[in-house]
C-alpha cells in the first residue's frame, strides 16, 4: 500500500498484512489529479443519471456500472489512439 506518510497508515497496513510504502511528492500529485478527474466524471454522470432508490437503500451498484462504463469508454478512446498505451485494468469494487 502506497501512502503519503500519515501516522496511522503503517499500523493499518500491519493489521491488514499489507506492505507499506511511501510515495514521492510527484507521485502524490499525479495520484491526486487522477482521483479528482475520476471523481469529477462520476459526479457528472450522477447529475444526469441519479440513483432512483431511496438513499438508505442504495447499494452503489449504479456507481459500479458507471465506473465500468468509464473504464470501457476510456480504453476504447486510448485503443483508437496509436500514440498511447495507457489502458486501465478492470475495476473491481466490493459492494455489500
Amino acid at each position: 500500500m502506497y501512502t503519503d506518510g500519515g501516522t496511522w497508515y503503517p499500523e493499518a497496513c500491519n493489521v491488514l498484512r499489507l506492505k507499506h510504502y511511501l510515495h514521492f511528492p510527484l507521485e502524490k500529485s499525479l495520484i491526486k489529479r487522477v482521483n479528482q478527474y475520476f471523481k469529477d466524471k462520476i459526479e457528472s454522470v450522477d447529475d444526469y443519471y441519479p440513483c432512483m432508490q431511496q438513499k438508505d437503500e442504495c447499494k452503489l451498484f449504479h456507481v459500479h456500472n458507471w465506473i465500468q462504463l468509464f473504464v470501457s469508454m476510456y480504453n476504447n478512446t486510448i485503443t483508437n489512439n496509436p500514440n498511447n498505451d495507457f489502458r486501465l485494468k478492470e475495476v473491481n469494487i466490493i459492494l455489500n
